[in-house]
C-alpha cells in the first residue's frame, strides 16, 4: 500500500451530519488503496448509525481530488489483467459505489478541482456544491486510458448526452460556474463558502435522520433510471408516508414546520 502517515481519510459526525475528508494534500488528495479502504469503513459506520442524517465529502487544502493515485495506476499498467491489478483499481471504484449507495443524502464540497476518479467521487454524491473557479475534468482521455468506475454513466446521470460525450469522450472540462449552469453541480459559490454551503444544505435533513433515510430510499427507487411510473410512485410512497403520519401523531401538527433553505 502507498499509504503514509500524512495520507488519510478523516470521518467525524457533528449534529447528525457526517464529514468525510480526504487528507492527502501533497498529491491533491489522490486516493490510495488505504484511503479507499477507509472510505468504505466510514460508509459502514454511516449505514449502521441511524443518528446520521447526511454526509459532506470534502478535501483538505485547495483541491478536492485528483483521482486515483498515479503510482497505483502505474503499477496496474505493468500487467493490468492480473488479480492484483484488478483488485487495485476495483478497490477505489468500490469505495465510490459505497458512497453513492449510502442511505443518507451526500453532498460533495468541491474546491479547486475534481479529475478522473476524483470526479467519479463527486458524481457519486447526490449533490455537488462547487467552487466557481474549480475545474471538473474527466481526465481519462488526457491520460491515455479508458474511463473507469462507470464514469460515463455518472456523467450521463447529471448531463445530457452531448455534454457527457464532450467531457467523457472528447476530454472537455467545465469550470465550477459552467458545471452549475449545466446541472452537473447544484450551485457554484466562492471558494471560501463551499463547505459552509454544503453543510447548510444538510441542516433540515440532519434534524430527523430516520425520516431523511426513508425519503432518500424512496428517491433512489423513484428517480434512478429507468425509474418508475407516477402511479407506481404514489403506491411506493403511500406506506412510508403512513408510517411518518403515525409517528408524528395528531399532536405533532400543532408545531410549525421548519423554514426551508432558499437558493
Amino acid at each position: 500500500m502507498n499509504d503514509t502517515t500524512d495520507t488519510q481519510v478523516h470521518f467525524t459526525v457533528k449534529n447528525s451530519i457526517g464529514h468525510l475528508v480526504l487528507d492527502n494534500p501533497k498529491r491533491k488528495n489522490a486516493i490510495t488503496q488505504a484511503m479507499a479502504a477507509r472510505i468504505v469503513e466510514a460508509c459502514d459506520r454511516i449505514t449502521a448509525d441511524e443518528s446520521v442524517g447526511a454526509l459532506v465529502v470534502s478535501g483538505t487544502g485547495s483541491y478536492f481530488c485528483s483521482g486515483a493515485d498515479t503510482r497505483d495506476l502505474a503499477a496496474s499498467s505493468a500487467d493490468p489483467a492480473t488479480p492484483e491489478a484488478v483488485a487495485r483499481t476495483s478497490a477505489v471504484y468500490t469505495a465510490f459505489v459505497r458512497v453513492g449507495s449510502l442511505p443518507v443524502p451526500v453532498i460533495a464540497a468541491v474546491r479547486g478541482g475534481a479529475v478522473g476518479a476524483g470526479l467519479n467521487l463527486a458524481l457519486a454524491a447526490d449533490l455537488i456544491v462547487v467552487d466557481e473557479q474549480a475545474v471538473l475534468d474527466s481526465g481519462f482521455l488526457a491520460r491515455g486510458i479508458h474511463p473507469g468506475g462507470g464514469h460515463l454513466r455518472l456523467l450521463g446521470r447529471s448531463l445530457g448526452y452531448q455534454q457527457a460525450v464532450a467531457m467523457g469522450v472528447l476530454g472537455q472540462a467545465l469550470s465550477g460556474r459552467q458545471a452549475a449552469d449545466a446541472g452537473l453541480a447544484l450551485k457554484a459559490c466562492p471558494t471560501d463558502d463551499v463547505e459552509a454551503e454544503a453543510f447548510a444544505l444538510c441542516g433540515l435533513a440532519a434534524k430527523d435522520p430516520q425520516l431523511t433515510r426513508r425519503i432518500k430510499q424512496s428517491a433512489s427507487m423513484e428517480l434512478e433510471e429507468p425509474g418508475i411510473s407516477w402511479p407506481a410512485a404514489v403506491e411506493l410512497e403511500r406506506g412510508v408516508q403512513m408510517w411518518s403520519l403515525g409517528r408524528k401523531g395528531r399532536e405533532g401538527w400543532t408545531a410549525k414546520p421548519a423554514k426551508p433553505e432558499v437558493g
